[in-house]
């Protein structure tokens, strides 16, 4: 209790305030972190883990988001987002998965089965993911950690994917009232409405990815932080988010870099894409440690964690 009044206490105090012509500077300083931190390496690592987890993530979306949704919806929407971010081709592949796991005679095994394999892929790349903020932040686990912290870290990680599904099913919602709203208002109204009706749906991607990214800043890494750091954060890297989405997916239409490996192309593909988010991921976290460092919200490292000094010092 004392901790937490003490932070709060620092909190509050304050370095002063965030002016716009600060930003320069601020980026420069979060470039240099970033680029400290070895970001390029976290983010193979996060792609490995995500690579291993795709099969059981489908299962677990169709069957859980597909009971409310509809399973032909989710699909074909999935099928959407894979053609939009990764090419057809890929989507044709990541399509073919699909159906299998949608085979009816075995779809209790396989939902059994993807539930074990979520556990040990899914629930990795949210530990990884967790271990790279920490390393982000300068924050590492005490000395002696109890086995059972290990295992609330991976159910953490299981709720993440729970949350994603339950974020996926608003956004399809959304989604779909926007494009009965933009129908409308393409055959009825002029076209600036229609406009508009665009940049709503830019705005609401961009909120539903913001509350992704402050849940994960808030509650995956070690750490004691305050909402308004959070919100600062991961607003920025949702917005990096959406325009890195919408230049990958033009360079992968144009370039095709999965051509050149074959049938192995979808995997070099997903691999790279998850690999570019996660360093526009490691990128705002980055900006969130350097803007709560500079205007004294400070982040702290909770009970079972401290902060990693000599890595500090180096950098």
């Amino acid at each position: 209790m004392t901790d937490n009044n003490e932070f709060n206490n620092e909190s509050r105090q304050g370095k002063g305030k965030f002016k716009l012509r600060h930003l320069p500077s601020i980026i420069a300083e979060t470039y240099r972190e970033w680029m400290s931190n070895s970001p390029f390496r976290l983010s193979a690592v996060v792609a490995y883990y995500a690579v291993l987890s795709l099969p059981a993530l489908l299962i677990i979306i169709l069957n859980s988001v597909g009971a409310i949704w509809g399973t032909e919806v989710v699909q074909g929407k999935l099928s959407d987002e894979f053609s939009m971010a990764l090419g057809k081709d890929a989507a044709a592949a990541i399509e073919a998965m699909i159906r299998e796991t949608q085979d009816q005679e075995k779809n209790t095994i396989s939902t059994i089965i993807g539930i074990a394999v979520l556990l040990y892929g899914a629930t990795g790349v949210f530990y990884q993911l967790k271990i790279s903020l920490n390393n982000i932040w300068y924050i590492k686990p005490k000395p002696k950690v109890l086995i059972w912290k290990i295992i609330m870290d991976r159910a953490q990680s299981f709720a993440f994917i729970l949350v994603i599904a339950f974020l996926l099913l608003t956004s399809f919602i959304l989604t779909a009232a926007i494009t009965a709203l933009t129908d409308f208002i393409s055959s009825q109204l002029p076209d600036i409405v229609l406009y508009l009706a665009y940049l709503l749906d830019f705005i609401i991607s961009v909120a539903i990815i913001s509350l992704l990214f402050a849940l994960m800043f808030k509650f995956l890494p070690d750490v004691k932080i305050r909402w308004k750091t959070v919100w600062v954060g991961a607003v920025l890297t949702a917005v990096l988010f959406v325009i890195g989405k919408l230049l990958l997916s033009l360079y992968f239409g144009q370039a095709q870099p999965g051509s050149t490996y074959g049938a192995a192309g979808t995997l070099i593909l997903i691999l790279l894409w998850v690999s570019y988010s996660s360093l526009l991921l490691f990128f705002g976290a980055e900006f969130t440690y350097v803007f709560a460092e500079r205007y004294g919200h400070g982040i702290r490292p909770s009970e079972i964690a401290e902060v990693d000094t000599a890595r500090k010092q180096e950098n």
